[in-house]
Order: C-alpha cells, then sequence, then structure tokens
C-alpha cells in the first residue's frame, strides 16, 4: 500500500540514535579545558618548578634571615623586628609569576602554534564559551595550587622566623595565602589574554616577563631629576612592587597602594584585557 499523496512516504527502518542528543553548553567546554590542561606535559612541569620555587626560595629566605638576626645579638637572643614573618613570602612569589605566566599564555597560544584551534572552535563553534572556559580551568586550577602552597610557605615561615618576628594578623594570613594565590592567578589570567591576543606562544611570553621586570629595570637608569616622578611612578606600580605591597598594611614606598588594593588594579587591567580579548576572538579569524 502506497502512501496518500497529501503524506511524505517514511522509511522503514528509520535509525534512531541510542545516545541522547542535548545542546551543548560551558559545562561540556569546562570538561573539555580541563582535560586539555590537566594532560599536557607543560602544566606539570610550570606547576611544579613554581611549587618547587615558592618553598625553596621563601623557607630558605625566611632562614637565612632568622639566622641573621639571631647572630646580631649578643646575648644570643635575637631581636624582635615589626615585621611578620609573612613577608618573606615575597621571594619566591616573584620567580613563581614567571611561571604562571609561561603557563597561561600557553593555556591558548600553543593551540594557535599547532593548529589545535581549529578542531577546539569546530567542536564548539562559540568562541567566547571556550575563551570562558579556558579562562575558568586555569584560573581555578592556578588559584588552588599557589593559595595552598602559599599557605605551607605561610606556616613554615612563622614557625621559622616566630620568635623574632611580630604575630601575624589575620588579614596579613589571608593575604599571604588566598591573596597570594589570587595575585598569580590573575596575572596569569593576564598571560592568557595576551596570548588570544598576540596568538604567539614566544611573543607573549616576551611581552608579559617584559611588563613584569622592565619598569624597574628602566627605573633603575633614570637618573635625571626631570624623570623622578616617572622613576617613582615606576617603582610604585611595578608588579614586583605590588607583590610587597600585597603583604603590607602600609605602602612599602611611601605613597601608592596596600593590603587589597594591588589584587584589585590586577584584577581591574586583567578585566580589560580579557574584554579586549573576546572581542578580537569573536571578530576575526582563526
Amino acid at each position: 500500500m502506497t502512501a496518500p499523496a497529501h503524506q511524505p512516504a517514511q522509511a522503514p527502518y528509520a535509525y534512531v540514535s541510542p545516545i541522547p542528543v542535548r545542546r551543548a553548553h560551558l559545562g561540556d567546554a569546562l570538561a573539555s579545558e580541563w582535560t586539555k590542561i590537566r594532560s599536557v606535559r607543560s602544566t606539570m612541569w610550570t606547576l611544579g618548578v613554581m611549587i618547587l620555587l615558592m618553598l625553596a626560595l621563601g623557607l630558605g629566605v625566611a632562614a637565612i634571615a632568622a639566622a641573621s638576626q639571631r647572630a646580631l645579638s649578643e646575648d644570643g637572643q635575637a631581636a624582635m623586628v615589626e615585621e611578620s614573618a609573612l613577608g618573606f613570602g615575597f621571594f619566591g612569589m616573584l620567580p613563581a609569576a614567571i611561571c604562571v605566566i609561561t603557563l597561561g599564555v600557553l593555556t591558548i597560544a600553543s593551540e594557535y602554534g599547532t593548529g589545535m584551534i581549529r578542531t577546539t572552535l569546530t567542536a564548539c563553534p562559540s568562541r567566547g564559551r571556550v575563551l570562558a572556559a579556558k579562562a575558568i580551568v586555569f584560573f581555578l586550577l592556578v588559584f588552588t595550587v599557589t593559595t595552598v602552597t602559599a599557605a605551607l610557605v605561610a606556616v613554615a615561615q612563622v614557625a621559622i622566623v616566630g620568635d623574632i618576628a611580630a604575630e601575624p594578623t589575620a588579614s596579613e594570613w589571608l593575604r599571604a595565602t588566598a591573596g597570594a594565590g589570587a595575585y598569580l592567578a590573575l596575572l596569569g589570567l593576564l598571560s592568557l589574554a595576551l596570548g588570544t591576543v598576540i596568538r604567539h606562544s614566544a611573543g607573549a611570553i616576551t611581552v608579559m616577563i617584559g611588563l613584569l621586570l622592565l619598569p624597574l629595570v628602566v627605573g633603575l637608569f633614570m637618573m635625571s631629576e626631570a624623570l623622578e616622578s616617572v622613576r617613582e611612578w615606576l617603582f610604585t606600580y611595578a608588579i614586583p612592587s605590588q607583590m610587597i605591597a600585597l603583604y603590607s598594611d602600609q605602602p612599602p614606598f611611601g605613597e601608592g597602594p596596600a593590603g587589597w588594593e594591588p589584587l584589585f588594579i590586577l584584577g581591574g587591567v586583567t578585566a580589560v584585557v580579557l574584554g579586549g580579548a573576546f572581542a578580537l576572538l569573536n571578530s576575526r579569524d582563526v
């Protein structure tokens, strides 16, 4: 029997997939990016070296400072200092920033170098969703690892220097652990955004390391009195100076941000650059 003229004929063996079909969402992109970032060797190496630097330098500097302070006292009892021991965490945080910068750039720029970005955007045509997933996974991973490491360093530093340093306040503990982790995670997120804009691993890493170190180097050679205000601005707002200010309740250079303010400044800059990265990713070809 043939189907009526007003009804289309149906295939006798129509295939129905046993796998439920649904629209992809951000959770799928997050799962994909988590699989990527935990399965590549660059993540293990950069985070491993970062942890090693934070532990070795943070604890090493604290031990040297404690030994030197005790050696200066005539009766063998070290004199108390006003600063807390948590400030020594800066010495491990600065080189760790280079590792985070490298990982942040490689999270996106390496896909442009290998051509994998074409596969990624074919699987997930929503470019904004891809970048958002990369940013979320990267930030949470780096924040967790750096916060845990900074907490271990902080506890050990207080144990090493605790008898000659001031007792840390609750705010200082929070800034030296979660604050340090958030600052490094934001710095890495800024690197990820810049890698999206430049789309070249070596170029983006070079630019970020220049932003990290160049202001201090340039400021050292500004000997002219006419450039004194510029030199002071560079010394105050350079990223290493902001890291120092994160550990202090008062501006370390007499003026400028202190406490949580460096974190807010970096967060604002990162938000602007990341917004530009979203716009460029959606407006240009791969």
